[in-house]
Formats: structure tokens, C-alpha cells, sequence
């Protein structure tokens, strides 16, 4: 049986009921988030009730800040992608409105974790806060579960090498393009998930047709060209591919929307539509301006055999 997704708090089935649960944003879901997980998999096991996730739809942060920065290391399809990986038997992933919002701290703990969703124990950050206007703090969520019969865990930051692990130290990984330091603090490479989408052909015309994808609301890595990982995820072509990407705005044709485009190694087939997770492996270079198509096109043989390489060791 595949992970079962809820997204509406009030009207729950008694299967979906019971379960011990990590609840928070989970973006990324480095491995501080996948350490809360795994604290809320041994009480699921222990008490023989089913492992889910509580998060949020859109991002908090995006509901109050609708016009900041794009921050966010995943869209909810990669992070869907990445629970299922990691065992998770329901995602319950709450559309975050109004009401969400304006639910004071006590009113979230009885309406939404005792009566809605019937939580047997939940799994909290050292540093989560909860209810309208960030109110309620780990202390006021235990005091809630004694009152309302669910128990609490409090799980621990978790350190790296490199010091705490943070969505926050991830992204300024990734802006630097250091694609390693930051998987090394997510557990698995970077990677960006969605349909493929038309794009302007160029690149077939060059003779390295592209897939194309949207950044929309995502944190931009380093913009320029990386080695990757494919992941095809449905359709005819289903698999797991190599390739060279270019993360960026074009700027040999001014255009300013960014987006990724891949192109796949030994492959030939029409990938429209179909959803895709590219894994950002290793940084190459910077965009660059060329004079004329032919210095860009011996750039990308160029980048294409740096990839190879690169891959090829992995």
C-alpha cells in the first residue's frame, strides 16, 4: 500500500486515525528532519501504529510572505517523493489558510492533533512553534498532550560536521554551488522534481535537446551548469539517467525567467509532460556569454564529457 495522503484535518477515516507523527515544514527533509522521523518510526513500531508526517500546504512562510524571495528547497511533489522513500504510511498534508492560521496554539493541539487527527504521540524539533502567530513552543505542546492524552516527544537539533543542520545552511550551500556540503546535510543529493515543459527547442536545433522545467517558488541554486542525475519518473521512459543541466536565465537569448534544462545522455524520446527529479551532483560552471553558437556548442561537448567524468565515479 503506497502513502496515504490527508489533507483536510476534519474529516478523517478511523484508518487514518492513531498514528505517531513528525509534524513540521520538513523542507528539504535533510537529516535533522529525517532524525525527527525516525524518533516518531520507532514509537510507530513500538505501539503498532502507522508512521506519518504532519505538514503544511503552502509553506507558512509563503502564506504570510507571498511576494518574498522564492526560498523553498522543494516543492511538495519532492518532498512527497522523498516520505514515500523513507517509509512514511501517512502524509497529512494540511492546507495552510486562514483558518489554519488563525487557530490559537490550544485550539490547533484539540482541533487538529487530538480530535481531527486523532494523534497517538507526535515528534517535534527542539525549535518548533505552533498556533496563530507562532505562539505556542515545545513546553506548551506537552502540556496540551497531558491534558488532551497525546504524548510528545521533543527530539534534539542535529549537528553535522559542518555544525547545525538547517534548511537555512543548505541553501547557502547551494547558492555557493556547493552541491556536496549540501547533501551532506540533506542525506541525498539536492534535487529539483517536476513535469517536463515546453520549452523554445533551442537546444534541439544545437543538437542537445533539452528538458525543460520550472523553478517557480523554489530557492535557486548557483546558476549555471552542473553534472546531474535523471530520475524519469513515469511514462514509457521510466528510469534513471545521466546528464548535464544548465540552471539559469539564458542569457544568450535575454530572457530573465529561470529554469532548468537538462539534457540526457544517450537517450532519444519525448519527455513532455512527464515528471521528472534531477539530482544536482556537482557544479561545472558559471553561465557565460559566448560570442556566436559555435563557442557555445564546443562548451557543452566540453561540459557534457566534464559530467561523463564526474558520473562515471559515482
Amino acid at each position: 500500500m503506497g502513502m496515504r495522503i490527508i489533507r483536510d484535518y476534519e474529516f478523517v477515516e478511523a484508518a487514518n486515525k492513531g498514528a505517531s507523527v513528525a509534524i513540521g515544514n520538513f523542507d528539504g527533509v535533510h537529516l535533522g528532519h529525517q532524525s525527527v522521523i525516525d524518533i516518531a518510526r520507532t514509537e510507530a513500531e513500538k505501539r503498532n501504529v502507522p508512521l506519518g508526517v504532519l505538514t503544511f500546504e503552502p509553506h507558512p512562510r509563503s502564506y504570510f510572505a507571498p511576494s518574498a524571495p522564492s526560498f523553498r528547497l522543494m516543492g511538495s511533489e519532492a518532498r512527497e517523493t522523498r516520505l514515500v522513500k523513507l517509509g512514511v504510511d501517512i502524509l497529512y498534508e494540511l492546507n495552510f489558510n486562514a483558518n489554519l492560521s488563525a487557530l490559537t496554539p490550544e485550539a490547533f493541539a484539540k482541533k487538529v492533533i487530538k480530535d481531527g487527527l486523532g494523534l497517538n504521540h507526535v515528534v517535534v524539533g527542539a525549535d518548533f512553534c505552533f498556533g496563530k502567530g507562532r505562539a505556542g513552543n515545545v513546553e506548551d505542546l506537552q502540556t496540551y498532550g497531558e491534558k488532551l492524552g497525546f504524548d510528545v516527544t521533543i527530539a534534539p537539533l542535529l549537528a553535522a560536521g559542518l555544525g547545525e543542520v538547517s534548511s537555512t545552511s543548505i541553501r547557502i550551500a547551494l547558492s555557493e554551488g556547493r552541491t556536496k556540503d549540501a547533501a551532506e546535510q540533506l542525506g541525498h543529493w539536492h534535487r529539483i522534481e517536476g513535469p517536463v515543459i515546453g520549452g523554445e527547442q533551442r537546444g534541439r536545433e544545437l543538437g542537445y535537446p533539452t528538458a525543460n522545467m520550472s523553478m517557480d517558488g523554489l530557492h535557486l541554486p548557483k546558476l549555471g551548469v552542473y553534472a546531474v542525475l535523471v530520475d524519469v519518473q513515469n511514462g514509457t521512459h521510466k528510469g534513471t539517467y545521466r546528464g548535464a543541466a544548465s540552471l539559469g536565465v539564458r542569457p544568450m537569448f535575454g530572457e530573465n525567467t529561470p529554469n532548468l534544462e537538462t539534457f540526457i545522455f544517450d537517450f532519444s524520446g519525448d519527455l513532455y509532460g512527464t515528471h521528472l527529479s534531477i539530482a544536482l551532483v556537482e557544479f561545472l560552471r558559471p553561465e557565460l556569454k559566448f560570442d556566436g553558437l559555435d563557442p557555445l556548442i564546443d562548451q557543452m561537448a566540453k561540459d557534457c564529457d566534464q559530467a561523463r567524468d564526474i558520473l562515471s565515479k559515482l
